[in-house]
């Protein structure tokens, strides 16, 4: 959306009696204001400017690539070694198991079950082979051509070993749980082979280690979900249902790092996750620089400057979302680099530095600063951007990257990188599309943050949708890990198993957030599960071990073309859970809300019958205003997901209701048509492809929302029954300085953030308040204002026996234009 569209998607303040008392008006600080605390200045150590990148490599697009790992051998070792021969590698035949289009046989689940591995640990065989009769061309979620890539398997030391990415297009698969999985958590070493000695006695220790628990033992909030279980769960019960409306502001810090893009500077838009560890909080700027802060006071300790180019490559305007923090199994006392703090940029590159010092780690990459784009290597349009921070696993760094939406029909093909945690090498990569689809479409990149499960040895990976968005003309054959949770070992880089959610994405319904894993009750049997929410107001939950269903997940028949767009192939069906409920009602055009169509004279009613609507999955048309989606491309659910309370068994999630219209315009036409673009909204390219798009909000005149509120709710579901137990609107919305009544809810970015103690934390509104929940009945428990909407999950931590609560202020275009640079913390008096 432009930054007009939900600033005026929440009414004309001067137009409405119903309008509340004025929000604050928050002056805009320098683009280049120092750091500001409300505590003394602490001392620093100078920021470190990055050395040049290392040298690109150019693999050959879809060649099978022999990344070597750390090694003691001189050739391994080279820093600025390629990244690998250009072998090619054979594959052994999978089978499939077609699913049922109603559910009875259990669901389609793509997988491919690794090879024993060998004594020279060669990748596994994968081959070619006819889909079983079965499977139904529409639904089939494993389809005909998959693109996975795996790796060469780890020796059973846990040391690496020369890792490959293999591709296994056409190939058959297997629905059974993959049993060859390595175990995790032994750690990976120096990279060094071993003999067959050594890795007799590691497996046999991996054998008898204690099992890597779902939950942490004690209070972590070491990641961008708090946990890589991505639960967003503190057992801390200092803050309780009963006491939590006492909480005071006891810090707060202005970074300086902000832009309202009226100065030489695009705007900024921050989305950071204060991340707690080594005693110490950690948290990275829209201006690609890390503050390391004492977590009771604010005080600086360290921060650290890439100097990035503060351009805006790949987004409409500077973004980041936080950090990554890594540490050595066994820290060497005195060792520099033992801890680390990574963070990304808009021009792919990734800084690692020592977590206590700020000092680069001159081991990883090129003296502290790795190239992503070396492996930039097929339909380079743009830069790999690094808003999000790796997901760190045991050590390795697995990481996505952000593209350029609607802009080129191709575009760079979605590989996940596995990188060395110490030195930045590259191990395994894991492409998403099938190999001849790479090079004439693209994208299908997972650009938010991933969960893994440590003792299954598995990350699980939200898979975004193909290039272009909106037509899919050029790839028509089945990419069954597009818009897709895709299971995939963390060790060897295999697919173990993948859900596709959106046959034949053309509505860019990304997986947009980490899947949240889960151990549930569900009628008396337990269940290792993961629960994947969606923009289409979604929640699949599937066994996180098989990717079976929990409860049914049906293909269901979904309109079709109507013969305006010229090359689409449309898919017949798509998948609908049972359980839980969809978070918003999608089967029916929403009704026109009567004040915004009094108001603007029937505009909104003028609209509505303009617009073709056959249910959610109505495909785009070239004919009358378009056809309207619900939700809208910015999601039902956000990247933020889904919250867990692991005692209770109760997930909460905010969800926003939005209404959106998209119409193609032949190529020959849109030229004319285009009249610009904003953040989510307006016209795009699509460049290359026959048809250019349009994406707008549904607004009358007044910039007053057409369909009926709430715009937001916060929701909670029973996970042991799939039944929803509570939902409210949630937040508030604003404009011109007015807050709207609280019961028509606020459209939200940002997740939630739930405690032992019954509170759910959340940010997220349009309203640019801080607020806390009750996890039991939903009940509004406290509010605080802060200097901009929280786009961001809250931070949960203990330090020296005191709970603290930390919220990022930075704000986001799409809610509305407010920006801010704040970091403010909370907790009870002492």
């Amino acid at each position: 959306m432009t930054p007009t569209t939900l600033t005026r998607a929440l009414l004309c303040a001067t137009a409405l009696p119903l309008c509340l008392a004025t929000a604050p008006v928050w002056a805009q600080g320098d683009d280049t204001a120092p750091l500001q605390t409300e505590t003394p200045d602490a001392g620093t150590t100078p920021d470190v400017a990055p050395q040049d990148d290392p040298a690109a490599t150019d693999p050959a697009p879809g060649a099978v690539r022999d990344v070597p790992a750390a090694a003691d051998d001189a050739a391994a070792a080279d820093d600025d070694a390629d990244a690998g021969a250009d072998d090619d590698g054979d594959a052994t035949a999978a089978e499939v198991t077609a699913e049922d289009p109603e559910g009875e046989d259990g669901p389609t689940v793509y997988t491919t079950a690794p090879d024993a591995p060998s004594d020279d640990a060669k990748a596994p065989e994968t081959g070619t082979a006819e889909p079983d009769a079965a499977a139904d061309d529409t639904s089939d979620v494993a389809g005909d051509d998959a693109a996975t890539s795996g790796a060469t398997e780890a020796e059973e030391t846990g040391t690496a070993a020369p890792a490959t990415s293999v591709d296994t297009d056409d190939a058959e698969v297997n629905a059974e749980p993959v049993d060859e999985t390595p175990e995790t958590g032994a750690a990976q070493g120096d990279g060094s082979t071993s003999d067959d000695a050594e890795a007799e006695n590691a497996e046999t220790a991996q054998a008898t280690a204690a099992p890597i628990p779902l939950v942490p033992e004690g209070a972590v909030w070491d990641s961008f979900h708090g946990q890589l279980n991505a639960q967003k769960y503190s057992p801390l019960t200092q803050i309780t249902a009963e006491n939590v409306g006492e909480l005071e502001k006891v810090w707060e810090v202005h970074t300086g790092d902000v832009s309202d893009g009226s100065g030489d500077l695009p705007a900024t838009v921050w989305s950071a996750t204060p991340v707690f560890a080594n005693d110490t909080l950690y948290i990275g700027t829209p201006f690609y620089r890390i503050l390391a802060l004492d977590p009771a006071t604010g005080e600086e300790r360290w921060s650290f400057d890439t100097q990035s180019t503060l351009e805006a490559l790949t987004q409409p305007a500077l973004k980041n979302r936080g950090v990554a923090y890594w540490q050595a199994d066994d820290p060497a006392e005195g060792e520099a680099c033992q801890k680390i703090v990574y963070i990304g940029t808009m021009d792919a590159r990734l800084f690692a530095v020592d977590a206590d010092s700020g000092a680069p780690c001159e081991e990883f990459g090129d003296v502290g600063a790795l190239d992503v784009n070396q492996w930039n290597d097929t339909n380079d349009r743009w830069p790999l951007s690094l808003l999000q921070p790796p997901t760190v696993v045991g050590d390795h760094l697995i990481l996505g990257w952000a593209g350029k939406d609607w802009a080129f029909e191709q575009a760079p093909p979605g590989t996940v990188f596995s990188l060395d945690a110490r030195t930045g090498e590259l191990e395994w990569t894991f492409e998403t599309l099938p190999e001849d689809m790479r090079e004439q479409s693209g994208t299908a990149n997972v650009w938010t943050h991933m969960s893994a499960d440590e003792e299954l040895g598995l990350v699980y990976m939200p898979v975004s949708s193909p290039s272009p968005n909106y037509w899919g003309g050029n790839r028509t054959e089945e990419a069954p890990i597009a818009t897709s949770t895709a299971a995939v070992d963390i060790e060897t880089g295999e697919l173990a198993w993948a859900r596709q959610w959106v046959h034949h994405d053309i509505w860019d319904y990304d997986i947009n957030s980490a899947p949240t894993l889960m151990d549930i009750t569900v009628d008396g049997e337990e269940i290792p599960a993961l629960v994947q929410a969606t923009k289409q107001g979604f929640l699949f939950v599937v066994n996180r071990e098989t990717g079976e269903d929990v409860w049914p997940i049906e293909e269901r028949p979904v309109p079709g073309g109507d013969g305006s767009v010229e090359g689409e192939v449309y898919a017949e069906t798509q998948p609908f859970p049972t359980k839980p409920e969809p978070l918003l009602d999608q089967s029916e055009k929403p009704e026109v809300w009567w004040l915004a169509d009094a108001m603007s004279f029937g505009e909104c009613s003028r609209l509505w019958d303009d617009l073709w609507y056959e249910g959610m999955y109505t495909p785009p048309t070239t004919q009358g205003s378009g056809v309207l989606t619900y939700p809208d491309s910015s999601g039902g659910v956000q990247w933020g997901g889904v919250a867990f309370d692991p005692e209770n068994q109760v997930a909460i999630v905010n969800t926003s209701h939005i209404v959106q219209y998209i119409k193609l315009w032949a190529r020959e036409d849109y030229e004319e048509a285009n009249s610009g673009s904003g953040n989510e909204s307006g016209f795009s390219p699509q460049e290359g492809a026959p048809y250019g798009m349009q994406l707008e909000v549904a607004l009358n005149s007044f910039g007053m929302p057409c369909w009926e509120p709430p715009f937001g709710e916060l929701v909670a579901i029973d996970m042991t029954t799939g039944d929803i137990t509570w939902r409210r609107p949630v937040g508030a919305s604003q404009k011109y300085g007015f807050f709207m009544p609280e019961s028509w809810g606020s459209p939200t970015i940002g997740g939630p953030a739930v405690t032992a103690g019954g509170v759910i934390f959340i940010g997220a509104s349009m309203d640019a308040k801080l607020r806390a929940y009750s996890m039991q009945t939903g009940e509004e428990l406290w509010e605080d204002q802060a200097q901009a909407p929280s786009v961001s999950n809250p931070a949960i931590y203990e330090y020296e026996g005191r709970e603290y609560v930390a919220f990022v202020a930075g704000g986001n275009s799409i809610l509305k234009d407010q920006v801010g640079d704040q970091i403010a913390v909370y907790a009870l008096p002492e």
